[in-house]
């Protein structure tokens, strides 16, 4: 199989589970309990002839089958529906939010990844010292405790008893910050929600990155790069570390993918307006259209990233040949 075949083939198998994704998004929120149309309205004077004349406008009072039919026709259009909640169209709501939530996934994922393979690969040399143990052990504590816990651990300690970082936010109200001043402020309502996400995955680069570099520096020509009499910081960087990359490529792919939908607990923790906080209000609020739109485009970047590492990975490793026996 030639490499546009595997392309097509992995192509048309994410095309499969995005289609079954859609059907499962569509489902499950409308087997939630609760009343989107009562929730928008909680006065209790609002008549059960008004509230069924808001289901017909949005929709839900026919049965799942016409739901799903009109679902799909307006996804062909780029269409994900008018907001419950917002009264707005989807699409307008989640585009607000996705720079906020980029801007904290990106810069956490970046740092993580970097620390957490430098550490991983002193402590994949290292093994057995002292420092491999600390590492070792403060990496399988930070990758047990949830994000949120660690968020709140955070905001308790260096914003609320030591007062040094924001309670949440983004941007200090009513501040009339411009340019730098705005940067400067975005950046330091950032730091401890990205803090808490840079903690959670830092633990999982370390653990993925100590255990590769252990296998790698245990492979023959290693042994040879050794035997030749090359300095050991040249084996480290430019033998071993390079293949011990190739899992931490693949689990970054990932991650950028389940990174966005993750951040939901980071985000709601520290009232940070993104989509992961925007998927908080919207099961408060029991808005459909708004919940399908940000899992779709949560499932989407998942199935994404798992595309593109399938695709790229033949060429990162070249012990890898594409349709080999």
């Amino acid at each position: 199989m030639n490499l546009t075949g595997f392309a097509a083939r992995k192509a048309i198998a994410a095309i499969i589970t995005i289609f079954a994704i859609l059907c499962v998004n569509f489902v499950i929120f409308r087997i939630a309990p609760g009343d989107p149309v009562r929730m928008m309205f909680k006065d209790p004077r609002v008549s059960s002839k008004q509230l069924e004349l808001q289901r017909q406008k949005f929709g839900i009072d026919k049965p799942l089958s016409g739901q799903f039919v009109a679902y799909i026709k307006q996804l062909s259009r780029g269409d994900l529906g008018i907001s419950f909640w917002q009264k707005r169209p989807v699409v307008e709501v989640i585009a607000e939010r996705i720079p906020a939530t980029l801007a904290l996934v990106l810069t956490a994922l970046i740092i993580a990844v970097l620390l957490g393979v430098a550490l991983g690969a002193i402590a994949g040399w290292r093994n057995g010292t002292k420092l491999d143990t600390f590492l070792l052990t403060a990496s399988l504590t930070l990758y047990s405790i949830p994000t949120f816990a660690l968020g709140i651990i955070l905001l308790l300690v260096f914003a609320y008893f030591l007062s040094i970082f924001p309670l949440g936010g983004m941007a200090t109200p009513a501040s009339g910050f411009e340019g730098f001043e705005y940067i400067t402020d975005v950046a330091w309502h950032m730091f401890l929600p990205c803090f808490s996400i840079i903690l959670w995955y830092i633990g999982e680069y370390v653990l993925l990155t100590r255990s590769s570099m252990m296998d790698v520096l245990g492979q023959d020509y290693i042994a040879t790069a050794r035997g030749k009499g090359i300095k050991e910081s040249r084996v480290l960087k430019n033998h071993a570390l390079r293949n011990a990359l190739l899992p931490v490529v693949t689990l970054t792919g990932i991650n950028i993918g389940f990174a966005i939908a993750g951040v939901i607990e980071a985000e709601t923790v520290f009232s940070w307006p993104g989509a992961g906080r925007l998927v908080y209000d919207a099961v408060v609020k029991r808005d459909y259209p708004l919940l399908q739109g940000v899992f779709l485009l949560f499932a989407v970047s998942v199935v994404l990233a798992n595309l593109f590492i399938d695709l790229i990975y033949g060429f990162i490793d070249p012990r890898i040949k594409v349709g080999a026996k």
